[in-house]
């Protein structure tokens, strides 16, 4: 019998992921290729004629049978690029996403910044990007998921900021002492209502505490903006990640607590992403 090479195993593998409804399987089935085969994906493309190991073809097919299922690519793999870094992932944190990376693109733009606070940290991809990206930076990642802030520690090891980022088990602002130049959330900002229509992925596998608070959708947004301002210098900024239909309700919320907005900016659909106010 003919050992089928990476290539067969590929074809079979999209077969099988568009059967249970996986989007862009192809994509899918050869990032799986890769991280089974060991290889990136420029070495993949040589190497799709080969006939791998035993180990590596259980590998492949335990991945797919998982992706099957609709787990999320980045948990089989278990990490997430964001900003350029790989940051681990798994069950206990929100997957960075690529509409985040519009808070690190308008932070930069307005910084250098020297103290940062992370409200929900989760993985700790906006502190450890930020901290990374100004090398005279600390900051403080909360969390009230220990098992999200025993993440963010790893990922702060693993990128070499260890050492100017730390973290503290919060519920937002709870506990936090001293002041920062600026304050950043990816809050929980799905309402309620809303959750039935997310993907198997997201439903399935990202913790329901880093998607949504339950009811409209916009308690972070009360207690970050009722909270937020005695941890703020006089010229510091606020940026907080929201969904595209709440520019107008969180703009309400913060301008009640005192807030100011200085801008609305969009993501790469033109779609409401990031507010910043300041005081």
């Amino acid at each position: 019998m003919t050992q089928p090479t990476r290539r067969d195993l590929c074809r079979a593998a999209v077969t099988t992921l568009r059967q249970a409804g996986v989007p862009d399987a192809v994509t899918d089935a050869r990032r799986l290729m890769a991280w089974a085969a060991d290889l990136s994906s420029a070495q993949m493309a040589g190497a799709e004629g080969e006939c791998p190991e035993v180990e590596e073809v259980e590998r492949y097919l335990a991945a797919i049978a998982r992706r099957a299922e609709r787990e999320p690519v980045s948990h089989i793999i278990g990490h997430r690029m964001f900003w350029g870094r790989a940051f681990e992932v798994n069950a206990h944190v929100l997957d960075p996403r690529p509409e985040t990376e519009v808070l690190i693109a308008e932070a930069l733009n307005r910084g250098p910044f020297q103290r940062v606070l992370d409200l929900g940290t989760g993985s700790g991809c906006l502190l450890l990007t930020l901290v990374s990206e100004w090398p005279q930076a600390t900051g403080v990642g909360t969390d009230n998921s220990a098992e999200a802030l025993d993440v963010a520690k790893c990922n702060a090891e693993q990128i070499c900021v260890g050492e100017r980022a730390a973290f503290q088990r919060s519920d937002w602002l709870e506990g936090i002492e001293g002041v920062f130049d600026l304050i950043v959330s990816n809050p929980p900002y799905i309402a309620a209502d809303e959750m039935a229509d997310l993907s198997p992925e997201v439903r399935g596998y990202e913790p329901l505490g880093a998607l949504t608070p339950g009811g409209d959708g916009l308690d972070a947004y009360r207690a970050i903006a009722g909270g937020a301002a005695r941890h703020l210098t006089d010229d510091g900024l606020l940026m907080v990640e929201i969904g595209p239909s709440q520019p107008e309700m969180v703009s309400v919320i913060l301008a009640s607590a005192g807030w100011i907005v200085r801008a609305i900016i969009p993501d790469l659909d033109q779609r409401a992403r990031v507010i910043v106010a300041g005081l």
